[in-house]
């Protein structure tokens, strides 16, 4: 299950194709903030999590466009889809771009290239996961252990904790990003208070919390979660 409600900037000329795309992507929960230029699309960057871009516009063309919002906003993910098919054209969008569609296109074929980018750009999250010998429903803030079917309790801190560390998994997260995160808060160094944390939640989602093998300390850096 998919948990939706990201922000799209949308910029597209055409307007029978824009109605159609915004209707399918309103339909899947996406905010669509749609433009037909790339006129002050700068104004807008700061609100969305992903740009859908076409190549043929009126006034900059969308190379251009993407690559004044890369320059502004490199992690931001971008997905070109056109009409332009050449292998040129995918060569030179896929230079900074994330993704690149071809029109015509299935809408349902849009809808999983732009999952897959929120996915690892961290904003889009399955509501439910497994991991190792935990099954976690992010949305209803619960978690239960598989192998003897009880539920896990965390307390308010520990679940954002561990909530951050799944966000971002595969990752190695500093101390200080963790602590800016559930805290809100820049780390003092010394404090142990994300030590202390981390070793209670390791007490209640580990099955052996002196060798933990779902929470891991990264030696000198911090912790990461492994999917």
């Amino acid at each position: 299950m998919i948990k939706r409600k990201s922000t799209i900037l949308y910029i597209e000329d055409d307007k029978e194709v824009s109605e159609l795309v915004i209707q399918n992507l309103e339909d899947n929960d996406f905010n669509v903030i749609w433009l037909q230029s790339g006129s002050h699309f700068d104004l807008y960057l700061d609100d969305v999590e992903l740009v859908v871009l076409d190549i043929m516009l009126p006034g900059l063309d969308g190379f251009t466009v993407g690559q004044r919002i890369k320059e502004r906003n490199p992690h931001l993910p971008i997905l070109f889809l056109t009409a332009r098919t050449a292998i040129e054209d995918r060569l030179k969008g896929l230079q900074f771009a994330d993704d690149y569609l071809t029109k015509p296109f299935h809408p349902d074929e849009l809808l999983l290239r732009m999952d897959k980018l929120l996915k690892r750009s961290g904003v889009l999250q399955e509501t439910k996961q497994s991991l190792g010998h935990l099954d976690i429903d992010v949305e209803a803030n619960q978690i239960f252990n598989r192998e003897t079917g009880e539920e896990v309790i965390l307390t308010e801190k520990q679940f954002k904790i561990f909530h951050y560390l799944l966000n971002h998994s595969n990752q190695i997260l500093t101390k200080e990003q963790i602590y800016a995160s559930v805290w809100g808060q820049p780390f003092v160094e010394g404090d142990k208070t994300l030590h202390v944390h981390i070793r209670y939640l390791r007490q209640k989602v580990e099955k052996d919390p002196q060798n933990p093998t779902i929470i891991e300390t990264i030696r000198g850096l911090g912790y990461r979660v492994r999917q």
